[in-house]
């Protein structure tokens, strides 16, 4: 790639709360960082009109918050670019990322942090009627129903809460409720606040079957699930919360591992199946989608981006540059049986007139190296040859025999 300005250490892709705060991190750590978004800076958590549960924000609406965010990334020096990414290569060292407006990128390191969005029960009239009364996001959408009445489908968190902000405009909110009378999928606190308004009103054991109109939403058809029977309702919207589906449609031809729902698997430190690739936030599998838990894995994924960065470049420099062969030891620093192997090994070597070139490894700190070797205990010795493994030394506490072996 010619164009020295679109290399980065790290790019991460989304700008959510999870994107952002990897962002924060990376920056930091002096890392050249881009977060590319497709839409506004901060994701779905804009919709979110008000925000009790992050710390240190007892009260905050999801935009002022991702500013926050953005500003605190931005003080750091972290370039924002506004496009979307169609296709990804992250089968080299340095990994490819390609946005629709025909930008081409290249990072050492790359975050998926893409989140997720609202899934369509692709029901008849849903699609055709997005926008014309069919809407997902109360806090963009709910004003456009002053004084009219509206069909919220969902019992979960999103759906209650924002059932709740559409009761500011809208005459009448019905909520319709797969469950028995009286057990809705939000906390509790919710729940309350939600029987207690009387602006709301609830019909359980019951789904959608069609949303109904011409040009506009004129009502929906609903399905009692214990009845069988059908009945309409005449409304004039119809806001749908029923889950969300991850966003990573376009790394379907990545090589990147996913579950049958899209969403990316990922260990501790939210490493990908791909070297050098993380997931954070929606789009990876996890127990809690939260602000705070997203935030969490940002900084997981851009501290674990840092240290393979680091090994990288030590790889790099220490042994596909040697002029010698190289001695890659494994060590743990606190095990005295490591440290004293190391202390042989680097006799032997003196004695050899230092033929070899040491190069240490502390499991503790640098996992990268032995997960690429499959080292999996300590203390180990490989000898390598432009970073090619030419063989495996056994573990002695005989210096001749190391040098046997030599």
């Amino acid at each position: 790639m010619g164009d020295m300005t679109n290399l980065y250490d790290l790019i991460i892709i989304g700008g959510g709360p999870a994107g952002l705060s990897s962002a924060i991190y990376g920056a930091r750590a002096k890392l050249k960082t881009l977060v590319i978004n497709k839409g506004t800076i901060g994701g779905l958590v804009n919709t979110t009109r008000e925000i009790v549960n992050y710390p240190g924000y007892p009260n905050i609406s999801g935009s002022d918050l991702m500013l926050d965010f953005k500003k605190h990334a931005e003080g750091f020096g972290v370039e924002f670019l506004r496009d979307e990414v169609v296709s990804t290569d992250f089968s080299q060292e340095h990994k490819i990322i390609t946005t629709k407006k025909g930008k081409e990128f290249s990072a050492k390191a790359v975050i998926i942090a893409c989140g997720s969005e609202p899934r369509l029960l692709n029901i008849p009239g849903e699609k055709r009627l997005q926008g014309s009364g069919v809407a997902y996001c109360a806090t963009c959408d709910a004003e456009f129903f002053e004084g009219e009445e509206v069909v919220v489908v969902g019992s979960g968190d999103q759906a209650i809460e924002e059932g709740m902000y559409i009761t500011k405009f809208a005459r009448k909110v019905t909520v319709i409720v797969l469950h028995d009378e009286g057990v809705l999928d939000c906390n509790k606190v919710s729940a309350e606040r939600a029987f207690q308004n009387e602006k709301m009103e609830f019909i359980w054991n019951s789904t959608i079957e069609e949303v109904l109109g011409d040009e506009n939403v004129e009502g929906v058809k609903i399905k009692n699930l214990k009845t069988g029977g059908s009945t309409e309702l005449a409304c004039q919207g119809v806001f749908f919360f029923v889950g969300m589906v991850p966003s990573t449609h376009f790394l379907r031809e990545s090589g990147i591992e996913m579950d049958k729902r899209g969403y990316i698997p990922v260990n501790e430190m939210m490493e990908t199946n791909s070297e050098g690739v993380y997931a954070v936030g929606d789009n990876r599998i996890k127990y809690l989608r939260q602000v705070v838990s997203a935030a969490g894995d940002g900084a997981v994924a851009a501290v674990a981006a840092e240290r393979y960065i680091e090994e990288l470049k030590a790889f790099n420099t220490n042994i596909l540059q040697s002029e010698k062969k190289v001695l890659l030891l494994f060590f743990n620093a606190l095990n005295n049986e490591s440290l004293a192997f190391s202390t042989l090994l680097e006799e032997a070597n003196q004695e050899l007139g230092g033929r070899y070139k040491v190069v240490k490894v502390d499991m503790a700190t640098k996992k990268n190296l032995a997960k690429k070797y499959k080292v999996n205990s300590v203390p180990a010795v490989l000898v390598l040859d432009k970073g090619e493994k030419i063989k495996n030394l056994c573990y002695t506490a005989d210096k001749e025999n190391i040098k046997s072996q030599l």
